[in-house]
């Protein structure tokens, strides 16, 4: 790989501006795949982002922005997602350049709908990247407060340590820590599983439970995030780093959780189509919950919480009377 390796961030959101950010501290120039012609153009004559995160400002000269994809890959090295994990898919039916030799890394919190595959393993197995050339960038970070400066921790995942170190160098700054791990089955299921977890926290949020409630609450969310993923992935690892509880906690707590807002409005009475109306932002976690229920019909852990967060998004059950009968199972 090259001494300066070239990088592509895939995504117009919050975490993808969140990344060309951080990128930006370290990379002479990121290449950025948006959709929005008009964000481009945004981005262009005002310096930011019109629809995510637009306190952070751009200098025009480190950005290649383009609305084409496959200009965009085509010049990098490593290319980072981080779009909804419901569009991937249909995003990259645009994809005519190839993907060989290039260092995929996600920053996508979901599995592919489509394929019931979390975003690594489709890669592999849809597009044959070699795992060794495939990573995960996970928190516990909030993309609001890298946009505030506000000291962050990432968590960046290979199974190739060389090729995560080169990520981390060129995502670390005085305000982003980066640690790496070798988990890359691991910490992106952790990163899928917490997002169920934080609705389960809104909803209990929503229908008047305490903070007594919700610390029991994450506290067996962790040891049912352990159990899942032992079954769909065993090896050594200690589920109390920040990648698996610290990311659970602050998407379980924080005011910018995008799906604890979302399980918020859940637990007030709101249908799930409302809900997301509401929201201009993805609640990976709705279409995690899913995939995560029927994933395990196979694997057989022991998991409440994604099971009553299913029977209230999917099954259409009556949240207050699904959290009494949790509350009861919790200990």
């Amino acid at each position: 790989m090259k001494d300066k390796p070239k990088f592509a961030v895939i995504g117009g959101g919050s975490w993808a501006t969140a990344i060309v950010k951080m990128l930006t501290e370290n990379v002479e120039v990121v290449g950025w795949y948006m959709r929005s012609v008009y964000a481009i153009e945004h981005l262009k004559r005002q310096q930011h982002n019109p629809s995510y995160l637009s306190s952070v400002e751009f200098k025009n000269e480190q950005l290649k922005l383009t609305d084409n994809i496959n200009e965009a890959v085509e010049e990098a090295d490593y290319v980072i997602f981080a779009i909804p994990s419901a569009f991937l898919h249909t995003e990259l039916k645009k994809l005519n350049v190839s993907l060989e030799n290039k260092i995929i890394f996600s920053a996508i919190k979901g599995i592919v709908p489509e394929t019931g595959l979390i975003v690594g393993e489709y890669f592999n197995e849809i597009y044959d990247i070699p795992l060794d050339n495939i990573g995960v960038i996970t928190g516990p970070c909030h993309a609001e407060e890298v946009a505030l400066e506000r000291l962050s921790y990432l968590t960046i995942a290979c199974n190739d340590a060389e090729k995560a170190k080169v990520v981390a160098a060129h995502l670390s700054s005085e305000y982003i820590s980066c640690k790496i791990s070798d988990d890359i089955i691991g910490t992106e299921y952790a990163a899928m599983l917490k997002n169920i977890y934080a609705i389960a926290a809104g909803i209990a949020h929503g229908l008047g439970y305490g903070d007594n409630f919700q610390s029991v609450l994450m506290s067996n969310a962790i040891r049912e995030m352990k159990r899942f993923i032992k079954k769909v992935h065993n090896m050594k690892r200690n589920i109390n780093n920040s990648a698996y509880l610290g990311d659970l906690l602050v998407t379980g707590y924080s005011v910018f959780s995008r799906n604890r807002m979302f399980g918020n409005m859940i637990g007030k009475g709101y249908t799930v189509k409302s809900a997301q109306m509401e929201m201009s932002m993805v609640a990976e976690g709705y279409y995690a919950t899913k995939s995560a229920y029927v994933i395990n019909t196979d694997k057989g852990a022991k998991t409440p919480i994604i099971d009553a967060v299913y029977a209230i998004l999917y099954d259409h059950k009556e949240p207050k009377k699904i959290f009494k009968k949790l509350a009861d199972r919790l200990d």
